[in-house]
């Protein structure tokens, strides 16, 4: 192989294939994260309550994805460029409704 060949394959790496065949689509409104030194854990699930002012609030928990640290990192990276893209597309998103305590 020439050297110009070596630094092409270099460049391009493996071919990624993505198997879908086990995928499935689920709808979330809701998320919370945890974390320990080795893991960080995000629960999915859907708030069932639709009226203001109730005491309790039900959240039917449907999936949970355990991340490593630095997978839990590209996962951050990759969602805050997806969300900068689309308030450049579509405007700013009003985060009020984010807790941030």
């Amino acid at each position: 192989m020439s050297g110009d060949t070596v630094e092409k394959k270099k460049a391009s790496g493996p071919t990624i294939r993505w198997d879908d065949s086990k995928m499935r689509s689920t709808y979330a409104n809701v998320c919370n994260v945890s974390s320990t030194r080795e893991e960080v854990t995000l629960l999915f699930g859907t708030n069932q309550a639709w009226r203001a002012g109730q005491k309790e609030v039900g959240i039917e928990l449907t999936d949970r994805m355990i991340l490593s640290p630095f997978a839990a990192k590209r996962l951050s990276l990759l969602l805050n460029s997806v969300v900068a893209e689309y308030e450049n597309r579509f405007g700013p998103l009003d985060d009020a409704g984010v807790n941030k305590g």
